[in-house]
């Protein structure tokens, strides 16, 4: 089992309704996408942050790991938006930074600075709401409350199916890498290389084999899997909080507007 599946089972908040953490999960998503102010995606970063902190206790160090994650795409994307390259010739927009290299200039132009520093806080607010609803709700329940909102039934089993997936892929191939290395397939870069494509050929063959399977077993049960859900109660405390917290991002982004 991934960590991040035990711990989506194993937190605080696994007895909350699924409901009631995706309605607040998703809902500050949006307010955050659709607002796009930075106080509000930094808000948004707190509290998401202190609810799988505090709330769920997830250990910081994990979440601290997990932030680093999506770091680098976010990083890639902030340098190619702030750094412009432009003739010397030309006549620079307003800039907050410039060096020149031979016939170049590069520089950080002030609207460039601008949409960077918009764009980090929306995906810092955006991760952190995606991450408390992974760390504090099992896929099973998630794809219930799918269910729940009469999503076609096709997307919900391709959510569960591609999930289960994940794992039967990852169990595979550490058997096939541990065969491997108890050969000593990987002591040279051709063995190395060798190992890899048959891994990679393996792993090809053996998932095909298991959703043919898989394909059949579903066929023979009526073309629908089922899956157990506990029955969780609904909290007016919950909603009260999640409604509040609502109108307080929603009166803040239109004051301060």
């Amino acid at each position: 089992m991934l960590l991040i599946d035990k711990y989506a089972y194993m937190n605080k908040l696994a007895s909350v309704h699924p409901l009631e953490k995706m309605t607040f999960s998703l809902g500050l998503l949006l307010l955050s996408l659709i607002v796009r102010d930075e106080l509000i995606s930094l808000i948004t970063f707190i509290v998401m942050s202190a609810f799988i902190i505090l709330g769920a206790k997830i250990p910081f160090q994990y979440y601290a790991k997990l932030l680093l994650l999506p770091g680098f795409f976010l990083l890639s994307s902030l340098l190619s938006i702030l750094i412009s390259i432009a003739p010397n010739s030309s006549n620079l927009p307003a800039h907050f930074w410039a060096f020149s290299l031979s016939n170049w200039t590069f520089f950080i132009g002030n609207e460039s600075l601008i949409t960077a520093q918009q764009l980090f806080f929306s995906v810092l607010g955006s991760i952190s709401c995606l991450y408390f609803l992974i760390l504090t709700t099992s896929v099973q329940s998630i794809c219930h409350v799918l269910r729940q909102w009469h999503l076609p039934a096709l997307f919900v089993e391709l959510v569960e199916l591609t999930y289960r997936f994940i794992f039967i892929f990852l169990n595979s191939m550490q058997k096939i890498h541990l065969a491997q290395q108890s050969r000593l397939g990987y002591q040279s870069p051709i063995q190395w290389l060798r190992s890899i494509s048959m891994l990679i050929a393996a792993l090809f063959a053996e998932m095909f084999q298991r959703s043919r399977e898989l394909n059949n077993a579903m066929q023979a049960r009526g073309g629908e899997s089922v899956y157990w859900q506990d029955s969780v109660c609904y909290s007016k405390k919950n909603w009260f909080g999640i409604v509040l917290i609502f109108l307080f991002l929603v009166l803040y982004g239109g004051y301060f507007s």
